[in-house]
């Protein structure tokens, strides 16, 4: 793995850092980091599927930079291990890489067509309701388990107010920081992804879709 990041300017860099600073905390706090022909594309779950039978959608963030072009990388870290170094426009990579199963596809990098626009302000309010019905209702001490099925249920909610998106869309987009001024976000839709996209940078959607199971059939005598 390289030691470094090299970005084409430090706004670029300190960018970059910021985003991997607000992943850290959320989901898995893992990013992935995707460079060729001079962009790099950051991203981090805000929710994914936890388990075989979780039907919960995959919704992550994205932030785009400006990086060396001869720069080729795609690999998984710790978002904390993403650091400053001495150099503005230089960001050092941790020793080791990791794995991560919503890292596993790729969103799509054409075709996408529009298909309306949500608010930022809506977003910003749905996401301020989903915060508060998570902390009503997950129960004090509560497992992993608990605490996973509670975001699932509530951010993997498909949200009249968002389009019919789930309402975790409008968690990543405030988690990550990407609703700030007056701005209608475009929604677009390629295959089975769906991307919100704003200003400050782009969530992702992909439903989960169960493909190869049949339905259970009693068994014995009727």
């Amino acid at each position: 793995m390289a030691s470094t990041l090299v970005f084409r300017d430090a706004d670029s860099a300190a960018d970059a850092l910021t985003f991997a600073q607000r992943a850290a905390p959320i989901s898995d706090g893992l990013i992935r980091l995707r460079a060729e022909g001079g962009v790099l594309a950051i991203t981090a779950a805000a929710l994914a599927p936890t388990g075989l039978m979780d039907q919960a959608p995959t919704i992550v963030g994205m932030r785009v930079a400006a990086v060396d072009p001869e720069l080729i990388c795609d690999l998984v870290i710790e978002a904390s291990g993403l650091a400053q170094t001495h150099t503005a426009t230089e960001l050092s990579l941790p020793e080791s890489g990791t794995s991560a199963a919503w890292a596993g596809i790729s969103p799509p990098r054409r075709g996408w067509i529009r298909e309306g626009g949500i608010h930022a302000q809506q977003l910003a309010a749905r996401a301020q309701w989903g915060i508060a019905e998570v902390a009503q209702t997950t129960p004090t001490s509560a497992g992993e388990d608990i605490v996973n099925a509670v975001r699932s249920r509530v951010w993997g909610a498909s949200d009249p107010e968002l389009s019919f998106q789930p309402r975790g869309v409008a968690f990543a987009a405030h988690a990550f920081g990407f609703v700030g001024g007056e701005e209608t976000a475009g929604v677009f839709r390629s295959g089975s992804w769906v991307r919100v996209s704003l200003r400050r940078g782009h969530v992702l959607v992909r439903r989960t879709v169960r493909e190869g199971l049949t339905a259970v059939r009693a068994t014995g005598a009727g």
